[in-house]
């Protein structure tokens, strides 16, 4: 699990197809400390094990499925990938909780600047729209973005100076392929309504508002 607060700006330093997937070796020194080999770190908001970690660098396998579903597939040596290590008990949340399991693939449509700040437009596939809420959360990159402008084709994020100089944002051109994931919450609530009642267990199909009156819940 991640909270899409990036540490380090990282850079490929090559991509090699292996049958259907691809080795990624990626030069950072940030995210390496403390890493060991099998530990979880995102890139660009994927969520991949570190091999062969060292002091300036580690590796990551991406299968077929995380080729076809990110952007990681498009990567070319000297690529700047947006690198955050997983979260620990004592970590502070400082974005929200991003699995690196990415949804879908959207397009970088513009960032216009208002001095010094950005507000960054991101078309989405129609599949995302019922995750997205004006306000809420939503993943770009493996960035933690709040949704400050939303229509029925594309979102705006307003992007700090802070964010902006230390994620790929700056360096993408419009018509650029980025990864998407919608806060797991969003899912889970849509899961929950969704569901029909015969899958629910009878005592949550039976609970009634007098039922919980009766066990002492009021407004």
């Amino acid at each position: 699990m991640f909270t899409g607060i990036i540490e380090e700006l990282g850079r490929v330093r090559s991509l090699e197809k292996r049958g259907e997937g691809a080795r990624l070796v990626i030069e950072a020194r940030r995210v390496t400390e403390g890493t060991e080999e099998g530990d979880s770190i995102a890139v660009n908001g994927v969520c991949l094990t570190a091999i062969d970690v060292r002091g300036d660098s580690f590796s990551a396998d991406g299968s077929r499925e995380t080729l076809q579903r990110s952007t990681l597939g498009q990567l070319r040596a000297g690529s700047a990938v947006n690198l955050e290590r997983a979260v620990t008990p004592s970590t502070r949340l400082g974005g929200h909780i991003v699995q690196g399991h990415v949804d879908a693939r959207g397009r970088f449509l513009s960032a216009t600047e208002h001095g010094g700040s950005w507000t960054v437009r991101i078309a989405y596939p129609r599949e995302m729209a019922r995750y997205l809420v004006f306000k809420g959360s939503v993943a770009v990159e493996g960035i933690s973005l709040t949704v400050a402008g939303l229509t029925d084709e594309y979102f705006e994020i307003a992007v700090i100076p802070k964010t902006w100089n230390v994620t790929n944002l700056s360096q993408l051109k419009t018509g650029a392929e980025v990864n998407l994931e919608a806060d797991i919450i969003a899912k889970y609530v849509e899961r929950i309504l969704t569901v029909g009642d015969a899958a629910k267990p009878a005592s949550a199909s039976n609970l009634t508002v007098e039922k919980l009156a009766e066990l002492g819940y009021t407004e």
